[in-house]
C-alpha cells in the first residue's frame, strides 16, 4: 500500500471508514491512496432471491472443466452493447481476439481435457463419486498432461488410473474392478497404467482397509444386523493380528462376511457373496480358511 505519512509518524495503524471506503492512519491521520474494495455481495436485496442475485462473483473455479469454468464468449457481429458498430481499429482487435480464443479452445492439450473430463463425468455418475474425488482425479490428469506422458497412450486408460489413485488418496472405497467396468477398460491394462503413473508422478497412496468394504458386501447380500456387527468385529481382529496385510481388501471383507453368515446360520450362499464382491468363491474359501486357522476361537 502506498501511504503519505507525516515526517514524525513512524507507525502505521490503518483504520477503515466503511461509509467512504477510505483507509486512514490512526497515528497521523494520513489517507492511504488505495480505497478499500468490498468483496462481498450487495446488501440492498429485500427478498432472498434479490440478495442471492446481488453478487459480484461468478461460479467457482473447478479443475473438472477443460477451461476451469472460465469460458469466454465473443460475439461474431462487430457491435457494442448499445448496438453501434465498432470502429475499424476495434473491429480488427476483436477479430484477433476471436482467433486467439478459437485457437486456445482447439489446442491438442485442450482437446484431451474435453474428452477426458466428459468421460470423468460419466464415471462419476456410474460410481457415485463425491466431488473431492472428481477434483483430485482432474488434478492428477492435468499433472500427467504437464509431464507430457499422455501422447501415445489411451486417454480413458490414464483417466481411469487417476480416478483409482484419487479414490485411494481420499480413502473412498472403490475397487480397481469397479473403475475398470465403469471406464470399459481391462483390469490388467488398468493395473499397468496405475503402476506407471504412480512411478511417474511419485505418488504412493495407501491401500484400502478391508473394513471399508465389509459394509458394502453386507448390504449387497442383505445380511442381518447381528451378522453385520459380527463381521465388523471379526475384520477388526483380523487387522489387529496383521492377517490382512498384503491381501486383497475386498477378498478379506467377503471372507469375514461369509464367516459371520455361517456363524449366525443365515441362508446366504457363498456364490451370492462372490457375485456381490466380485471375488471368486475359491478365493473367499481360501481367505476364510486362513482366518479360521489364525484366530480360531475368536470368531
Amino acid at each position: 500500500m502506498s501511504v503519505i505519512h507525516e515526517k514524525n509518524c513512524k507507525n502505521l495503524h490503518p483504520v477503515t471508514d466503511v461509509s467512504t471506503g477510505e483507509v486512514t492512519c490512526r497515528s497521523c491521520g494520513s489517507v492511504i491512496l488505495e480505497k478499500a474494495v468490498e468483496m462481498g455481495p450487495e446488501m440492498v436485496g429485500l427478498s432472498k432471491e434479490e440478495y442471492e442475485s446481488n453478487t459480484r462473483v461468478g461460479r467457482k473455479l473447478t479443475l473438472k472443466l477443460s477451461d476451469m469454468g472460465l469460458s469466454t464468449i465473443i460475439q461474431k457481429n462487430n457491435q457494442d452493447s448499445t448496438g453501434k458498430r465498432l470502429s475499424s481499429e476495434n473491429a480488427r482487435i476483436f477479430h484477433r481476439l476471436r482467433l486467439w480464443d478459437r485457437n486456445s479452445r482447439y489446442r491438442q492439450e485442450q482437446k484431451s481435457f474435453i474428452k477426458a473430463f466428459t468421460l470423468l463425468d460419466g464415471i462419476k455418475s456410474k460410481l457415485g463419486l463425491p466431488e473431492p474425488v472428481v477434483e483430485k482425479s482432474a488434478y492428477l490428469f492435468r499433472k500427467a498432461s504437464a509431464k507430457k506422458i499422455l501422447s501415445g497412450r489411451s486417454t480413458i486408460g490414464i483417466l481411469c488410473a487417476t480416478v483409482y489413485m484419487a479414490c485411494r488418496l481420499t480413502s473412498t472405497p472403490r475397487t480397481i474392478q469397479d473403475i475398470a467396468l465403469a471406464g470399459n477398460v481391462k483390469r490388467k491394462y488398468l493395473q499397468g497404467v496405475c503402476r506407471f503413473l504412480m512411478q511417474e508422478l511419485k505418488i504412493n497412496p495407501e491401500t484400502f482397509s478391508p473394513i471399508d468394504f465389509v459394509e458394502r458386501v453386507a448390504k449387497a447380500v442383505k445380511v442381518g444386523n447381528k451378522t453385520r456387527l459380527d463381521a465388523l468385529k471379526m475384520i477388526s481382529t483380523v487387522q489387529n493380528k496383521g492377517i490382512s496385510t498384503s491381501k486383497n481388501p475386498m477378498a478379506m471383507a467377503a471372507a469375514v462376511v461369509h464367516l459371520a453368515v455361517v456363524s449366525n446360520k443365515e441362508k446366504i450362499s457363498q456364490i451370492k457373496i462372490a457375485q456381490a464382491s466380485g471375488i471368486s468363491a475359491v478365493t473367499i474359501r481360501d481367505r476364510a480358511k486362513e482366518i479360521r486357522q489364525k484366530i480360531g476361537g475368536e470368531i
